[in-house]
Order: C-alpha cells, then structure tokens, then sequence
C-alpha cells in the first residue's frame, strides 16, 4: 500500500533536470527523497546513502515507485554535481517562504560558515552565506561565494532573495556597508550591524564617544547576568540614540538611529575576560531589545554552524566536485529545518536534532512524521 509523498517535495519537482532522457533509471523525486531520508537518518556520503537506499528499500516504495532499485553511488554523485545549484537554492527558499514565518522582531543572523574539507585539488573549500531566523531556528536561504571576502557581494544578493518584512536583520562586521543598510531598509527590514576594523574610522568614532560621552547626550543602560556549567558572564548594554552629530560625519550612514556598547565579563574556572563590541543599528528602541537581539545574532554559532559540524559532520565532509557541495549543503538546511519543525511538537521539544536523526533512522513512522514537518 502507497503513502502519499510528503508535500515539501513538490517545492523541488521544477527543479531542472539535466539528465540524458535515454538514460534516467531513477526521477529527480526518487533521488531526492532518498537523498533526504538518507540525511535525516545520519548519513553523510555517498556510499552511506547507497546502503541505506538498498537496507529501506520496501519503506521508500511506499512513497514513490523506485522501478529499477536503488540509486548507486555513482548515480548519486553524477545526479549532484551537475544539480543546477542555483534552482536548487531558489526552489529551497520558495519552500521555506511557504512556512509563512512571522518574523516581525524577530532576528535574522545573516553570517558566513566555511566547509573546510570541501576543496577541491586548488579550489578553496566552499564558503556559504545564511540567512537564519534565530528564534525559529530555521535557515531562511544560503548563497555560495567563493571566499570569506566575497561575502560583501553575496550578503545583498542573498538578502534581495529574502522576504525580511519586519525582520531585525543581523551582520558581523564583514557585511558591515552603508550599500547594503538602505537595502534592508527598502524591503521593510531593520539592521544592526558589527562594527570592526574594516569600518575603522566609523569603529572609531563610536568606541571614543562611549569612552568619554558627552553629559548633554542621554545614554541608556541595562545588563544581564548568566550562570551555567561554571560559566559567569555578566554583560552590560549601553545605547545612545542621539546620532546627529554621527550622521553629520559619515554621510552615508544616514539611516542609523542608535549607537551600541556590549561590554562582556566572563568567568570561566577562576579566569576572567573583558571584552567590549560595538554596534550600529537603524532600530530607535530599548537597550533591552538591542540587547537580546544581538545575542540572537551570537546564537546562529550554537543553532547553525555547530549543529552543521557536529550534528551533520559538515566539516568532515570529502563532498567536493562540481555542484554537489553546494547541492548537499541545501539538503542538509532542508533536513535542519524538518527536524526543528518536528522539535515544535510538545512530545519532541526536549528531544535533540542528533536523537530525532537516530529515531528516523530506526523507526520509519517517526521519520514520515519529519518528512510532513509543518512550521
């Protein structure tokens, strides 16, 4: 007896499909769900999604045909690195787009992550750009460049694909531009962004006015304090709203209301560290929320990148020839996203992503349940 396919893969049905027509064994649906239920059950190569494909064969029958078996290896590895990366991308966003997330305040961490054996013989490992909404945390869409540096142009093109409407957009200080700020800004969209060395002049400006603030100019304060796993960390917010004299300096930034100091004290096993960052934003509100939306920003290390490495071995990835690393790098946020949608369910909320990858694995009602994952 068939099952009904889950409805996300309709979303990659239009995807196109390079393929010979002479010889297609398998559809772009059959290589794709298994693609993904070899993933969200744990596996990470070639060889990993042949086997599993060949060990649950009779389970993905119920969903599409599978005439001619599994998909080899080498099927799988042609069938990605040709993958047209981009349409692949477009028809990811479109899905998540359909969750219809409400992101009115809400963050969304746009940061850089590098797969560091992904290169390939002189190629540089592949460097991809995300937009995450941290409090969802779903992965809103990714864009490939080819380094650390090009994410200057792949964080507006990447934003333009976005609907950010309402959203707080988040930057580290490589996408801190005064071209992308008005960016955000035309499409309903807020900012605050780092500030480092690369807007020096800008950096500069802002620390010395926190070091000796004028008294005519008000400054609001609040701080936090955190205790965990014998980690302290108090963090004490300042923010300044009367910008004026910070505009008048720097034309192009015309559209920042607010100026921000982060200062962090930590103490982890009796030592102590200071550290101070500075922020600009175009938002006119309450340190508080400065406050709590930068450490959204700071969380897409825990949510995104580290659930990447560890959970889904991102790093240890041989992945590397033509399209695929791009084309993997989608099937795995797609996979992220399912199980964080399950991990909305009271019965699932405490269970981790690495747990439900193992369930999935073993029990195929709990993985067609993540397969129809709703936000």
């Amino acid at each position: 007896m068939t099952t009904k396919e889950p409805e996300f893969l309709d979303f990659f049905k239009e995807v196109p499909d390079h393929r010979i027509e002479r010889r297609k064994l398998y559809s772009v649906e059959e290589i794709l769900l298994l693609s993904f239920c070899a993933v969200i059950s744990g596996c990470s190569s070639w060889d990993d999604i042949e086997l599993y494909g060949q060990t649950k064969l009779d389970e993905l029958r119920l969903y599409l045909p599978y005439e001619n078996g599994c998909p080899s290896d080498d099927t799988l590895r042609r069938f990605f690195r040709t993958l047209d990366s981009k349409a692949f991308e477009d028809a990811f966003i479109k899905w998540v787009q359909s969750f219809q997330l409400n992101l009115e305040a809400k963050v969304v961490a746009v940061d850089g992550k590098t797969s560091r054996r992904s290169f390939d013989g002189d190629s540089k490992p592949m460097h991809m750009v995300s937009a995450f909404a941290s409090e969802f945390g779903v992965v809103l869409g990714q864009l490939k460049t080819h380094e650390k540096s090009n994410e200057i142009t792949a964080i507006p093109e990447l934003i333009k694909l976005l609907d950010l409407k309402g959203a707080i957009v988040t930057i580290d200080a490589m996408g801190c531009q005064h071209k992308i700020a008005p960016q955000i800004i035309d499409q309903g969209a807020s900012y605050i962004f780092s500030l480092k060395g690369n807007q020096s002049t800008l950096h500069d400006d802002v620390k010395t006015f926190f070091e000796t603030p004028p008294r005519s100019l008000k400054i609001e304060e609040t701080e936090q304090i955190d205790k965990a796993h014998g980690r302290f960390e108090h963090r004490k917010c300042r923010v300044c709203k009367e910008v004026g004299w910070l505009k008048e300096q720097h034309e192009n930034w015309s559209s920042i209301s607010s100026i921000i100091e982060i200062e962090s004290i930590r103490e982890v096993k009796n030592v102590t560290s200071t550290e101070k960052r500075y922020y600009i934003s175009s938002l006119n509100t309450d340190a508080l929320t400065l406050l709590k939306s930068i450490r959204f920003h700071w969380g897409v290390e825990n949510q995104l990148h580290w659930v990447l490495d560890m959970t889904f071995e991102d790093d240890q990835s041989r992945i590397r020839k033509g399209n695929a690393p791009v084309n993997m790098a989608v099937v795995k946020k797609i996979t992220m996203n399912l199980l964080r949608a399950l991990k909305q369910k009271p019965e699932h909320k405490r269970k981790s992503l690495k747990v439900m990858r193992k369930m999935a694995g073993w029990n195929p009602v709990f993985l067609d349940e993540i397969l129809r994952a709703k936000f």
